[in-house]
């Protein structure tokens, strides 16, 4: 049963965990999602968005690094890293759809996944089942989209450099996205098969 000074100390503890050096980037990141994505539908200004994108990328892989050398490794930062993830990817989509450097079809197959995820969580949450770790592929998908979507911005232009980068932009799009539907269709096969083992337990007792 919870008491008010039970609730304190939980609520002293997540103010702790928001200011650990992991957790302080992930909302440092999350903080610039508007911006990114105003740089990118507002004035226009890809070489800026460019730079937030590279920093959210690398803030990605140094949080959880982080997490782990300094042994600060939270439940707030389960929370955080993948949130600013998945809010940067659907906001570039978003921003890529509006400005026709996607095939709408592509984004409607990531976004897809996004949706049968939150429906996969949603199912989990409710049975009380136990979250499933992010996988290495999640992470790896993610890790490459990361990388390919300012490439993507950048080939907008037309130079030497533009040329060369296309094929690497598009070779790392496809990867990605392949890897990122892929990590979803796990997700939910571990929720469905999850479902069927408590169904099974159930029947059984």
């Amino acid at each position: 049963m919870s008491t008010p000074f039970s609730s304190g100390r939980q609520e002293l503890t997540l103010v702790r965990q928001m200011f650990t050096v992991p957790n302080a980037l992930s909302v440092v990141r999350l903080a610039l999602v508007p911006v990114f994505l105003w740089l990118l539908l507002g004035p226009r200004y890809d070489e800026l968005a460019i730079v937030v994108l590279v920093f959210a990328g690398f803030s990605d892989w140094l949080d959880g690094k982080l997490a782990r050398w300094l042994n600060q490794m939270s439940k707030l930062g389960e929370i955080l890293d993948p949130a600013a993830d998945r809010l940067y990817i659907l906001m570039t989509l978003f921003a890529f759809l509006y400005r026709d450097i996607l095939p709408w079809w592509v984004i409607v197959v990531l976004v897809s996944r996004e949706v049968l995820l939150a429906g996969s969580l949603l199912i989990i949450r409710s049975r009380g089942f136990r979250l499933p770790e992010v996988s290495y592929i999640g992470k790896g998908a993610t890790f490459v989209l990361m990388y390919a979507f300012p490439l993507l911005l950048l080939i907008q232009g037309e130079s030497a450099i533009v040329e060369l980068a296309r094929p690497v932009a598009y070779a790392l799009m496809i990867w990605g996205g392949v890897l990122y539907v892929w990590s979803g269709v796990l997700y939910v096969l571990q929720t469905f098969r999850a479902v069927q083992g408590s169904r099974r337990a159930a029947r059984s007792a």
